[in-house]
């Protein structure tokens, strides 16, 4: 078979009218049940994650989080010099069945959500407030440029 024009062309071939040399027959197997999806979901209710805003100022880095609709008692900060940690529970609402929902789509139970931190912050001065459920976190960064300079005595 003569080669097209295209062909001659670009240097391509052709498999029009030919068995594919590049087919190949792959097995598919079963996969057993206990290690299907429906298995590995069974169990605790997994954590939602948090979505957060991270920034930083000069002087320091921001966390913000929506946590609308829970209690202050619900939730709970921890701070390390590299990382925040976030926890909390939103309850669901009483005495709705789900076969009255048309949509549900918030997300109701526990969550939490770890932050690496991009510098390290000084534990000490952590600020943390809550308002109209936007929750922010403000972590100062540790001055490592700071020199601080020391009286010597005399003894």
């Amino acid at each position: 078979m003569k080669p097209s024009f295209f062909e001659r062309l670009t240097g391509t071939i052709s498999l029009k009218n030919r068995a594919s040399d590049f087919e190949e027959e792959i097995a598919i197997e079963a996969v057993p049940r206990e290690s299907s999806f429906a298995a590995w979901d069974q169990g605790e209710p997994a954590e939602g994650e948090l979505g957060v805003d991270v920034y930083q100022t000069n002087d320091a880095i921001v966390i913000q989080a929506m946590v609308a609709g829970v209690a202050s008692e619900d939730l709970s900060v921890s701070v390390t010099r590299e990382m925040v940690t976030i926890k909390g529970k939103r309850e669901a609402p009483k005495g709705i069945l789900s076969e009255n929902y048309f949509y549900q789509e918030l997300y109701w139970g526990a969550f939490s959500r770890t932050i690496l931190l991009p510098a390290e912050v000084e534990t000490e001065e952590v600020e943390a407030t809550e308002r109209r459920g936007l929750l922010t976190i403000k972590l100062p960064k540790i001055d490592k440029g700071r020199v601080q300079s020391i009286k010597i005595k005399s003894v």
